[in-house]
């Protein structure tokens, strides 16, 4: 929703203005998750001034309260509503620290914690078979495409991150990428062998026949010579998926969370793959440990005859 379009105060216009401002230029965060916080914000601010407020000082926990309750009459889920939550409390606090406001309305404010799933991955022989089968392909889109699902499997890369890699990003000899995650933070990954293979025949063998004078440094690219979009790396994944019968229909997050879960059960230990996924903190790395324990019980209970 556009700043014009919303029926707010000019006030509220301007802070919503500055806080985008702040997301994109002080926090650095990608036009995605900017998007993400600004439609959060647009709802929020549209529902303060259905209730007469017009500054961003009368937004107190009352009005937080009722934008939350109004949103749960419309069916939205507890995940909704805790991400929503988060949104307004991260507003309210940087408000305070603007200028705008002079109590954190947000600091007050208590929701119910969002049920997590447990993500849904591949197993081992899965996985395996997924790149074989990719591998088969010797057209340039299929060396490109072989190249995209070993490189997500192996570094445990964001599809963003993935499309964002320059080849000056690839480290051949050392076997390591490069990736530029949330907040253009930076982290390097080492490149399994299997991975640096399939990058070398696509960089070798696949990339010349899609390069043209108009391309940019990418490491892969599209059908007519522009950096690969993440929609397409995501289409290409459901498709090499597909391919493999019993292998779950997963997008390029479910084969990032395959190589956390892969990596546990082969015995690295849950920082090195904090590391490796860019986790800020190691409460969300520990959701794969989770995962871990859930298929050990499936398996359990499967094959213990006393399960």
């Amino acid at each position: 929703m556009a700043t014009a379009e919303l029926e707010v105060s000019p006030e509220l216009a301007e802070a919503r203005a500055r806080y985008v401002e702040h997301l994109t230029f002080e926090r650095g965060l990608s036009p995605h998750t900017v998007r993400a916080y600004a439609n959060d914000l647009d709802s929020l601010l549209t529902h303060a001034a259905r209730m007469r407020r017009t500054t961003v000082a009368g937004i107190d926990v009352g009005v937080l309260r009722s934008w939350l309750a109004q949103l749960h009459t419309t069916g939205k889920s507890r995940a909704t509503l805790a991400r929503r939550a988060s949104s307004a409390r991260m507003f309210m606090a940087w408000a305070v620290r603007d200028g705008l406001a002079e109590t954190d309305a947000g600091a007050r404010l208590a929701t119910p914690r969002a049920v997590r799933k447990l993500p849904e991955v591949l197993r081992v022989d899965q996985a395996a078979a997924v790149m074989a089968a990719a591998a088969e392909d010797g057209t340039p889109i299929g060396l490109r495409d072989a190249a995209i699902v070993e490189l997500l499997y192996a570094t445990g890369a964001r599809v963003s991150e993935l499309c964002g890699l320059d080849i000056d990003d690839l480290d051949r000899e050392r076997r390591t990428v490069r990736l530029f995650g949330k907040g253009a933070k930076e982290r390097v990954v080492p490149l399994g062998e299997p991975a640096a293979r399939a990058t070398a025949s696509w960089l070798a063998r696949g990339r010349p026949a899609l390069v043209t004078a108009d391309s940019p440094p990418a490491v892969l690219l599209g059908s007519r010579g522009r950096r690969l979009d993440p929609r397409a790396a995501r289409r290409v994944v459901h498709q090499r998926l597909k391919a493999v019968p019993g292998a779950a229909d997963l997008g390029p997050h479910g084969l990032r969370h395959t190589a956390a879960t892969h990596l546990l059960e082969g015995g690295a230990d849950l920082r090195s793959v904090q590391e490796l996924l860019g986790h800020a903190t190691l409460a969300t790395t520990q959701i794969y440990t989770h995962v871990s324990i859930e298929r050990l019980r499936a398996t359990y209970e499967s094959a213990h005859p006393r399960a």
